[in-house]
């Protein structure tokens, strides 16, 4: 598995990712089997190796090429603030987190070695604290509210 990368010259090559831990599979919700299915097969470059996102010709993209196209479709959605493209995988590891993701399956699913990168997308939120404290009341009530010790 290999992602593209564009030099200052312009020269576009297939890079392998940072480390080990780039090569995973991760599951998505089947909600959206639908849309990837059909993604991959009008938009994506043919073969298990072929690139997710390609030009109207099939060709590799650019990042010129590929912020007009990105800004077009964001338009056509009718989301009107500067979402960059990036913003979608901080949005899914934020909402995996919400969902229950643990620091470490936060890793697995983004391909990272370390726990710092996870960390980021693991906000407090207003739900979770709301959560949070309702389990603490729960356990409250279940032990009678009798103090635990070590």
């Amino acid at each position: 598995m290999a992602s593209q990368a564009e030099l200052q010259n312009g020269r576009l090559f297939d890079k392998a990712p940072k480390s080990a831990a780039g090569v995973r599979a991760i599951s998505f919700p089947a909600e959206l089997l639908d849309d990837v299915t059909g993604h991959l097969e009008q938009f994506a470059a043919p073969s298990r190796d072929g690139h997710v996102f390609v030009g109207p010709q099939g060709g590799q993209l650019r990042r010129s090429n590929f912020r007009d196209d990105w800004v077009a479709a964001r338009k056509a959605a009718g989301v009107t603030s500067e979402l960059h493209f990036h913003d979608l995988r901080h949005t899914g590891n934020t909402l995996a987190s919400t969902a229950g993701a643990s620091t470490r399956e936060l890793m697995t699913r983004m391909g990272h070695s370390s726990s710092r990168a996870a960390l980021i997308y693991q906000h407090m939120t207003s739900d979770r604290d709301r959560a949070i404290a309702d389990r603490l009341g729960a356990m409250i009530r279940e032990g009678g509210g009798e103090a635990v010790s070590d």
